[in-house]
């Protein structure tokens, strides 16, 4: 398939049009042509020794922009980018150390095989020449040396050749692996967080040695255990979801089970007709809250109290109705302000029932009240029951210490 307008078509008879529509169609028919089968015709010129003319197949390179394209696709959607990373960069070595091994056993076969110590022998086995190619190859781009000395004009020159792409191959690799040596440290850091800037923050707030060493401490327990910190943790809870233009992200009425976070894209508020906008929410906003989290009053409960519409195409982020009860009840501070935000929005559309809220709170506050008499009395009764225990054990003492009296006598 394909996207269009931020859509997925997969309808095959579209597909096949765009496709040969496309810049690349040609490109791609030029690259599987057959251009193999004019080495048959009589009195082409060829190398000695080797069947056909090897440059027949140029034609196959057109691919390589396929190739790379399939590489990003494959690196993208793998769960294991750096090995994949690894795994591409052998390939492109070996792939490297084959084209000059073919181009040096072409030099032989030009210069004739075997007739210097520099040139590939002149052996009856294919395995054996190539391998000596490879060989030869792989000393030269690895700048081993140990070569032979070369004889001619030709030799030295694609000997300094082989020098220079050595070295910018060696630049290349080592670019590579330091950038998945950073992928790994900036994942790493991602996920747990250096000490520095916090040791500076507390250094500037004043704090004493003593918190310092909690907080590297803490850092230390983190990336040892491999625990995330509780940022994380809460970010690891939210699901991405993806509403197109015109499309209900809730209606009034529904249960409510899940807020959402504004990511990217606009949403309107809207009437019951679903036409006239009454807010528009931008990013960085969020909703869905007021039918998750306990609001005194709410005669709504825990349906939706208003109709969200996707103006555009809109990317959030979804937190469920449990793990936004354990987040809150890290975070109790937030729950206030997510509460008294929802009290204002429920006072403003009429939905808060005042006498229900006052009674509900003179509730919670009876309960709270009866609840602080029953802590009051369960600790009276521990001291009771710890002074009884002392008055036992203490009886008892003076119990084994007559017994031994009278053992005596």
């Amino acid at each position: 398939g394909f996207l269009e307008d931020g859509i997925l078509v997969r309808d095959v008879g579209r597909t096949r049009r765009r496709y040969l529509r496309s810049r690349t169609f040609p490109w791609d028919v030029l690259a599987v042509l057959p251009t193999e089968l004019l080495c048959l015709l009589p009195g082409l010129p060829g190398l000695p020794g080797v069947p056909g003319v090897p440059a027949a197949r140029a034609n196959r390179c057109l691919r390589v922009p396929r190739l790379f394209e399939a590489f990003d696709r494959c690196e993208t959607r793998t769960g294991r980018p750096n090995a994949f990373r690894t795994a591409k960069l052998m390939l492109y070595l070996l792939l490297g150390i084959h084209w000059h091994a073919c181009l040096y056993f072409a030099l032989s076969a030009h210069l004739g095989l075997g007739s210097d110590p520099w040139v590939c022998p002149g052996s009856a086995r294919t395995l054996r020449r190539y391998l000596h190619s490879f060989y030869f190859s792989t000393l030269v781009l690895a700048t081993v040396g140990d070569t032979p000395a070369p004889q001619r004009e030709e030799e030295f020159l694609f000997l300094t050749a082989g020098f220079l792409l050595a070295v910018l191959g060696f630049a290349t690799v080592t670019g590579s692996i330091s950038a998945v040596i950073v992928n790994l440290s900036s994942a790493a850091a991602a996920s747990y967080p250096a000490a520095g800037p916090v040791r500076r923050y507390l250094r500037a707030r004043g704090a004493g040695g003593r918190l310092a060493g909690r907080v590297a401490r803490w850092h230390r327990h983190l990336r040892a255990q491999r625990k995330p910190p509780a940022e994380l943790a809460l970010v690891l809870r939210l699901r991405p979801q993806l509403f197109g233009p015109g499309e209900f992200v809730c209606r009034r009425g529904d249960v409510g089970r899940e807020m959402y976070f504004i990511r990217e894209g606009r949403l309107a508020v809207v009437a019951e007709d679903g036409v006239t906008r009454l807010a528009v929410l931008g990013e960085g906003l969020y909703f869905g809250e007021i039918s998750l989290i306990d609001i005194k009053g709410n005669t709504a409960g825990n349906r939706r109290t208003a109709n969200i519409l996707s103006i555009g195409y809109s990317d959030l982020f979804c937190l469920g109705k449990e793990d936004l009860a354990e987040v809150l009840a890290e975070f109790p501070r937030a729950r206030a302000a997510m509460e008294a935000k929802g009290r204002e929005l429920l006072l403003r559309m009429g939905r808060l029932d005042s006498g229900a809220e006052a009674a509900a709170l003179a509730a919670e506050a009876e309960a709270e009240r009866r609840l602080q008499g029953l802590e009051a009395a369960l600790e009276g009764l521990q001291t009771r029951a710890a002074r009884l225990l002392a008055q036992l054990e203490a009886g008892a003492l003076r119990m084994a210490l007559r017994v031994r009296r009278l053992e005596g006598r």
